[in-house]
């Protein structure tokens, strides 16, 4: 007798990959890493209320930046390099003849140096298991362990980057008009007590066509900002808060709530001593000390009262609004990355923003996988320079 529709359904629901077939060049990494692509990916026991989320990593822990210790020059990495492209003048570069898994300390403390001046580097044909890609997050700093999505098994902190699957759990409802996902500008983990520093995407699979990441400079958007705006936002401080909601245990009838922390909204990157202004559209919800009169606030609705997306009616910031937009309309401080087989792209989400551009709507397949490195708690330094003025670019 043939199965009903309905126990394929549930088939399928109970297979790691709900239905779906792993990309080849993405079964073959893995088979080559002695992991088991029938057993892939595996999925955390997530958390479900809001203390629990609040006691991981809650503990301070000491990060020195990898990049603190390096050579200034970067002798070592670039001369090893057979061509270093910069790829536009404020953020970008991607070097050539180089293999990730192979790199000595000092190129990794120069590689850690050379992400947090140009904010995103790249790295085309890399050779690189999970494993080789958790050691060397580790190198970074304290890698990261995500409680909600998809991970390599055996291999904890390596995040499974696979739009179908998301997709096919429910977890990223995706359409021309409403991509979803990483298709909106964010940073990566603003909501923890140490946030993210470096995060390494490698992508095993890409579309043939579309499916570019584009990275914004949060250097240069605080640049943009004029002197007196900087004076204002400097020492400022905002609320960041967590990409998934929990239940708070002792108000359960109050319904989900974020994970919200308070950091610097502008913070300084302690390899380099340059500031960044550090908001995000997606996870920045409001300046600390601001009454609402006072910065000029809206409630954001869409026609008929329903906010896009599912999320609740909120207050946007006036000020907040105009600082995500130094970031996200001003092209010339972007750069946009078409991805090949095998690439690597290392960003500092402490001086970035990102989005995934989901113009091939799932018609080919896309897979990789995301390491992410945890760093120092932000600060700001009322002393140190931005980017312009450190490298005299403005004289």
């Amino acid at each position: 007798m043939a199965p009903t529709a309905t126990a394929a359904v549930e088939s399928a629901s109970a297979s790691p990959t709900f239905g779906l077939t792993l990309p080849d060049s993405a079964a073959k990494r893995l088979v080559k890493a002695g992991i088991d692509p029938t057993s892939y990916p595996t999925r955390p026991q997530k958390p479900e209320y809001l203390d629990q989320v609040y006691a991981i990593r809650s503990e301070y822990r000491e990060h020195v930046d990898p990049g603190q210790r390096a050579d200034r020059a970067k002798r070592s990495l670039l001369g090893a390099a057979s061509r270093v492209v910069h790829l536009t003048a404020h953020i970008g570069t991607e070097l050539h003849g180089l293999q990730l898994a192979a790199l000595t300390d000092a190129q990794k403390d120069e590689l850690a140096l050379l992400v947090a001046e140009r904010s995103v580097v790249f790295l085309r044909d890399q050779d690189i298991s999970p494993q080789q890609q958790r050691a060397l997050g580790a190198y970074f700093g304290t890698v990261e362990v995500h409680p909600q999505v998809p991970q390599v098994p055996g291999v904890p902190g390596v995040t499974v980057m696979w739009p179908d699957l998301q997709i096919r759990e429910g977890l990223r409802p995706a359409s021309f008009r409403q991509p979803g996902g990483a298709a909106r500008w964010h940073t990566d983990l603003v909501h923890e007590a140490q946030p993210a520093g470096i995060t390494h995407l490698h992508n095993d699979t890409v579309p043939e066509t579309g499916g570019d990441t584009l990275w914004s400079s949060g250097y240069s958007a605080y640049d943009k900002l004029s002197p007196d705006f900087r004076k204002f936002v400097d020492g400022k401080r905002a609320v960041y808060r967590s990409a998934h909601r929990y239940v708070d245990r002792d108000d359960p009838a109050a319904g989900p709530k974020f994970v919200e922390r308070e950091h610097p909204l502008v913070r300084v990157h302690p390899a380099t001593g340059w500031k960044s202004l550090w908001v995000n559209r997606a996870m920045t919800v409001r300046i600390v000390g601001l009454d609402p009169a006072e910065s000029g606030t809206v409630t954001l609705r869409s026609p008929g009262g329903v906010l896009r997306n599912g999320a609740e009616p909120r207050v946007l910031d006036l000020i907040l609004n105009y600082l995500y937009d130094v970031y996200e309309r001003n092209v010339d401080i972007q750069v946009r990355f078409k991805w090949s087989p095998g690439a690597s792209a290392l960003w500092d989400n402490r001086i970035t923003q990102h989005i995934a551009s989901w113009d091939y709507e799932g018609n080919e397949p896309r897979h990789g996988t995301r390491v992410t490195s945890l760093a120092e708690k932000p600060f700001f330094d009322a002393e140190a320079p931005s980017r312009r003025e450190a490298l005299g670019l403005d004289k």
